[in-house]
């Protein structure tokens, strides 16, 4: 499944219209917030219609998957967007895991609890409130809304430890550009940044990792955050993804990927964006000058005269 697609669910009372392009969508917020009563609406349309009074407007189907037989269930179901409420724990197995890695679906999941299990994006959590645009009208409007903009916080300069999610040509990239002014650290995988934020001395942390797949770990680097502790996250797509931008989008099909990467990545194929944008690169690259490694970096990205493009895209994280 690939592509965005617009759900609006309403009846003469409530209305929900959100986007959803990704394989995974989670969906936070307390009690009262509209979650519940969202899936709700759904379940009522799924087995009354019309009857129910609710309508369902979607270019693709729209269906809630609930515990009883799920896995039986979910094989039955193709090219849809699956609805999952909070409370059905087979959502932080690694038997769901598997099954989304393996569907052609989208699913958008109410979970007040982080999933490791699963590689989705801090782009993709969102909460959910009433529209400032239609108060006062009788029918109540309600919309997602994004919980974390990592993308907005700049750091100049002092001094610092660079925690890196990856150990390979990410790591060697930015300790190669910045470890003449920060310390920079590995922390070899995404679950282990946050064990390293803890046990850093330094004041002032920056964390660079791929926002794509680092949705499970944001909220506990925001709890840090909101506690007094200096952290600045740096959370492009991916690595990959910002050699792509820097160097091969001027006026081609990359461009066009990079502009809307939803209607280029397969669900069933990639469960994580991240992982499409490294074999895109490896693939864009093969047998060029320019030939892409995850294991090492080609010295060719670090060069004096394509260093600065890279930079570039680095913009809304100044680093001097």
């Amino acid at each position: 499944m690939k592509g965005q697609y617009r759900v609006t669910i309403f009846n003469k009372r409530l209305r929900f219209e959100f986007d959803i392009r990704r394989n995974i969508t989670v969906v936070r917020g307390d009690s009262a917030t509209g979650k519940t009563t969202l899936i709700g609406m759904l379940s009522n349309y799924e087995k009354n219609g019309v009857a129910s009074g609710i309508t369902v407007n979607c270019a693709k189907k729209c269906v809630v998957l609930d515990s009883i037989r799920w896995q039986v269930n979910l094989q039955s179901i193709s090219d849809s967007i699956v609805f999952i409420d909070e409370g059905e724990k087979f959502i932080g197995s690694d038997e769901f895991a598997a099954a989304v890695g393996a569907s052609d679906n989208y699913f958008v999941i109410i979970t007040r609890y982080n999933l490791p299990n699963l590689p989705y994006s801090v782009q993709e959590i969102y909460g959910i409130r009433i529209s400032q645009k239609y108060a006062g009208f009788k029918q109540i409007y309600n919309e997602f809304y994004p919980l974390y903009e990592a993308d907005k916080q700049e750091y100049s300069s002092g001094s610092a430890v660079m925690v890196i999610e990856d150990s390979k040509s990410g790591f060697e990239f930015f300790e190669a550009v910045y470890g003449n002014k920060y310390q920079c650290v590995s922390a070899h995988g995404k679950s282990n940044v946050y064990r390293l934020l803890l046990a850093s001395s330094e004041k002032v942390c920056i964390v660079v990792a791929d926002g794509a797949a680092f949705g499970a770990e944001i909220e506990r680097i925001y709890h840090l955050i909101e506690d007094g502790r200096k952290i600045y996250l740096f959370l492009p797509e991916s690595f990959e993804w910002l050699l792509l931008k820097a160097h091969f989008s001027e006026g081609n099909d990359v461009a066009k990927v990079l502009e809307a990467p939803e209607n280029y990545i397969d669900s069933r194929a990639y469960i994580s964006w991240e992982r499409f944008f490294t074999d895109f690169l490896i693939q864009k690259t093969a047998g060029t000058y320019w030939q892409y490694s995850k294991q090492h970096i080609n010295p060719v990205y670090l060069h004096e005269k394509n260093l600065p493009k890279m930079l570039t895209i680095i913009k809304n994280f100044s680093l001097s």
